[in-house]
């Protein structure tokens, strides 16, 4: 294998709107909220809560698993929980805001739309701590109660490229979004990046649909991350020019992929992100590859227990290959269709990404 690899991508990444409307928390216990979280912690009234993006919280991807965290506080810290889904853009402000009102000690927000809402909330209560999934916001530095989430999953991704174009058998692969913003084309580029690589190593000609890394445009679902039907007809679009593995980043519209696949006769496979699709959507896992993960779930709870234990820190989380915040998933029924050798290349692959011999450039990485 070559001893480096670099490739160059600048992410140009503008938010758009996503659509929806807020349910009422889902717990009403209040405490008075505390920085350090002791003092609630003493009274055993400590409360933490989460405002969802788009999609709510059974969406297979990144609202779920962020939500399993909390799920999992809960369980174990034995905090009060609160709650609010998002489906409108303007709503986050007054979601986050339903959760100051509600008395929260610590407020998780999930996905890179909901940092305006965040920051604002962050400066209007300096005695509330807050998090952000998937983001790590300009108008977050010197705020001492406001800690980053994020996953460099451009690493994960070019491991997942690096799989799709090992086992395509038409010479061509897919990916699309669910909007053209960095969360997501971090996950396009290292994808892109990972099939260039194993065009480079192995003499081949796979050639990636849906994304150009040098233009940094490619294939969105038009209605954004809701929009199943969307999913389904830009993932159509790409099995139409001939690809076979799909690799879609847009959320619960990622969900149209897996049906192009489920009824493609085993001609067409998925690799899922933010969760292992296997286990969170199991009517799709005959045809769910590897997923790319985060683990959105360990650093909400890690979060949450902090800010309990009156440990809080707004030192960024960064998931990487190398501590495990992101990763490849499981073959599972795939595991016998993957060769031994690809599965000792990708080893050796997580290895050369996380000693910085294989060098991935995407704008949109945590810096």
């Amino acid at each position: 294998m070559k001893k480096s690899y670099a490739l160059t991508a600048a992410v140009s990444a503008f938010a758009l709107s996503i659509a929806g409307c807020a349910s009422a928390p889902s717990s009403t216990t209040s405490a008075a909220p505390a920085a350090s979280g002791s003092a609630a912690a003493a009274t055993g009234n400590f409360k933490a809560c989460m405002v969802s993006d788009s999609g709510g919280f059974d969406d297979k991807s990144f609202n779920q698993t962020s939500h399993d965290g909390l799920n999992k506080a809960v369980k174990e810290l034995g905090i009060t929980p609160g709650e609010v889904e998002s489906h409108d853009t303007k709503d986050f402000a007054k979601n986050v805001q339903s959760m100051i009102d509600a008395k929260c000690n610590v407020i998780v927000t999930v996905g890179y739309m909901l940092s305006d809402a965040t920051v604002a909330a962050a400066k209007a209560n300096p005695t509330i701590n807050f998090a952000i999934v998937d983001d790590n916001p300009k108008g977050a530095a010197g705020l001492k109660n406001l800690k980053p989430l994020v996953f460099n999953t451009a690493q994960s991704s070019f491991m997942g490229g690096y799989l799709a174009a090992a086992t395509s058998q038409s010479g061509k692969v897919g990916t699309f979004g669910g909007m053209k913003i960095p969360t997501v084309t971090i996950f396009m580029d290292g994808f892109a990046q990972g099939v260039q690589y194993f065009n480079q190593q192995k003499g081949k000609n796979i050639q990636v649909l849906g994304w150009d890394a040098a233009k940094q445009d490619g294939q969105f679902v038009a209605k954004g991350f809701e929009d199943i039907a969307g999913g389904k007809a830009t993932a159509t679009n790409l099995t139409s020019q001939g690809a076979d593995v799909l690799f879609p980043v847009a959320g619960p519209a990622g969900q149209g992929a897996l049906q192009i696949a489920q009824t493609s006769g085993g001609k067409v496979s998925a690799i899922w992100v933010d969760t292992d699709g296997y286990v969170s959507a199991p009517q799709y896992k005959a045809s769910i590859l590897s997923s790319v993960y985060k683990g959105m779930d360990v650093a909400v709870f890690d979060t949450i227990k902090a800010a309990k234990d009156g440990s809080f820190s707004s030192d960024p989380y960064v998931g990487t290959l190398d501590n495990k915040g992101t990763g490849l998933a499981e073959f599972h029924d795939f595991d016998s269709k993957v060769p031994a050798d690809v599965k000792a290349d990708l080893e050796t692959i997580k290895g050369d990404i996380a000693s910085g011999k294989i060098k991935i450039t995407s704008a949109a990485q945590p810096k």
